[in-house]
């Protein structure tokens, strides 16, 4: 074979991807030859539809495999109609590029070759065997990836969603909360406006019965100044009228408004749960009050408290550590007493127990007896509170970040108090008085 027409036949055995000779050969659609692992690998990594990749001529798949197109091995399987043609020639390159001995080379050489060549070619074959179960792996891999990127985007998708649909569950809660707060509100003022009748009947009523004994009083003094025989007279009559008026004494109102349940209140409060803090040792104390009820007295001692004040022992525990930020939500029992202060005060204030602490520097609730009934104040700011006072447990929040101090009745799961914000100056202690039953 002359040099030209082996260079044109060896072209024809050349993957013009690889610019080897064939492994493993395929033609497609168009009529073009590759290497399998060439082909699979160009059509793998390009992001455009499969194509040829010598005339882009769009294609559907392999047409044929050919089968293996080393030389001398198989090549009638290439072009079944020439196959006397090819085979002729694929020998005389054989011969040329293999098989052509070197000069003065003695013939045993061409054996070891040859064998040298079939175990090449058993390798080949192993290696072509495990390519194949490596692409099978690239496609099952190739398939995963699919499925994640598939996952990804519906995830994404899903978080959306889940996200629409927190946001819209939030916003029925506050459709709902909003509606409670109404309702809520509404019966805050219809309790308040049959309280407010209540107040002014009994005002009323009181009034005239204050009309009634002037007047009683008036007669009284006018019977003091008439003669004595007019005096006598009307003695017997008189007083029983005036000891009529004074049996119709009337009560007052005692106005309470009902606390109404805040839903998921303390829910939301359990979230700031702490130890409340509160020294285990319990110490005998004395406590008393001014008039005002502006300040508390804490000592160890009787002669600790003022004599005009008010002095009962009592019990009284501090915290065991101070609060300078975050929040900070603890419960405390009420139950063994109606007689109780809770809340915190400044630190500095409890370094003497026996010192005054006034209401102004401590955040307070406070349950005392006044007019033969119970009644709640706070310090801060000085206030008296119309609602029912609590049996039971009481809860307090402390808020150092925004400046409030809030108490509950867990119970009920109900607001009592919140101060308006403001700026702690120092560490706040938690604070129990416990007097007696």
């Amino acid at each position: 074979m002359d040099p030209a027409t082996l260079q044109v036949f060896q072209q024809e055995l050349t993957c013009p991807i690889c610019m080897n000779f064939f492994l493993d050969p395929v033609r497609i659609d168009c009529g073009h030859n590759f290497c399998r692992s060439c082909l699979s690998l160009s059509w793998e990594e390009a992001k455009t539809p499969m194509c040829c990749p010598m005339c882009r001529a769009r294609e559907a798949g392999f047409c044929c495999q050919t089968g293996p197109m080393e030389p001398g091995h198989q090549v009638e399987e290439q072009v079944p109609g020439e196959q006397t043609e090819a085979a002729g020639l694929l020998t005389e390159v054989d011969k040329s590029l293999h098989y052509q001995p070197l000069s003065g080379c003695p013939q045993p050489e061409i054996h070891d070759h040859t064998m040298m060549e079939c175990a090449a070619e058993e390798s080949r074959e192993k290696l072509l065997k495990e390519m194949n179960t490596l692409w099978e792996l690239i496609q099952e891999l190739k398939n995963n990836v699919t499925e994640e990127i598939k996952k990804t985007h519906s995830f994404k998708e899903y978080v959306s969603l889940r996200e629409l649909m927190i946001k819209a569950q939030y916003q029925k809660l506050r459709i709902f909360l909003h509606e409670e707060e109404q309702l809520q509100l509404q019966a805050l003022h219809r309790e308040a406006q049959e309280i407010s009748q209540q107040l002014q009947g009994s005002e009323m009523r009181m009034t005239q019965q204050k009309h009634q004994v002037i007047n009683m009083y008036r007669e009284l003094a006018e019977v003091c100044h008439k003669p004595d025989m007019e005096l006598l007279q009307d003695m017997r009559s008189v007083l029983e009228r005036a000891e009529l008026v004074q049996t119709l004494r009337l009560q007052g109102v005692n106005p309470e408004l009902t606390l109404q349940n805040i839903t998921g209140l303390r829910e939301m409060l359990n979230n700031f749960r702490v130890d409340n803090g509160l020294r285990r040792e319990v110490a005998r104390r004395y406590v008393s009050f001014s008039e005002d009820l502006r300040r508390t007295i804490f000592g160890e001692e009787h002669r600790s408290a003022p004599n005009h004040s008010q002095r009962a022992e009592s019990f009284a525990v501090w915290g065991t550590q101070t609060f300078t930020s975050g929040q900070h939500y603890w419960e405390v029992d009420v139950s063994s007493s109606s007689n109780w202060i809770l809340g915190v005060c400044y630190d500095s204030s409890t370094s003497d127990t026996s010192n005054i602490i006034h209401f102004e520097e401590a955040f307070l609730l406070a349950s005392l007896k006044s007019n033969n009934h119970y009644v709640l104040y706070t310090s801060v700011p000085p206030l008296t509170h119309y609602v029912k006072r609590p049996l039971s447990m009481v809860g307090v929040f402390l808020d150092c970040d925004h400046g409030t101090v809030g108490f509950y009745d867990v119970d009920k799961g109900s607001l009592i108090h919140c101060n308006v914000p403001t700026q702690f100056t120092s560490p706040l202690n938690p604070l129990f008085w416990l007097g007696p039953p």
